[in-house]
């Protein structure tokens, strides 16, 4: 059985309640020492560069920007879809921490090798 977990995560701002509980459920796999990745795409990517998710809170758990950055610190990865992000112009110089830009060939790679995956 596969010790890995994928997050995929399709909303930033746009959808605060799905964005802050897709990185709960990272932060729980992430916890339970499960190779974990969340892969951000479409509007997600916004979630990549720094000081995006500073503000968002949604009622009844902690701020986006702390689940974030313990999921980070976890050992969880945070992988961003690289069409996605250069189509809305965002700045690779400004990657949070734990951020990696990269193609959907790697997202497929990690999947084929048995990861369970959720979506949000």
């Amino acid at each position: 059985m596969s010790k890995s977990f994928c997050v995929n995560l399709t909303v930033a701002g746009n959808d605060p309640d799905r964005a802050t509980v897709a990185f709960v459920v990272a932060g729980a796999a992430a916890a339970s020492e499960q190779e974990t990745v969340v892969f951000l795409s479409t509007e997600a990517v916004r979630l990549a560069e720094a000081g995006y998710a500073q503000n968002i809170h949604e009622e009844g758990f902690a701020p986006l920007r702390d689940l974030m950055a313990n999921f980070v610190k976890a050992g969880g990865k945070i992988w961003v879809c690289s069409p996605c992000f250069k189509k809305r112009k965002l700045d690779e110089t400004k990657l949070v921490a734990g951020a990696t830009i990269v193609g959907g060939a790697k997202l497929v790679e990690f999947l084929s090798l048995g990861a369970a995956c959720v979506s949000y």
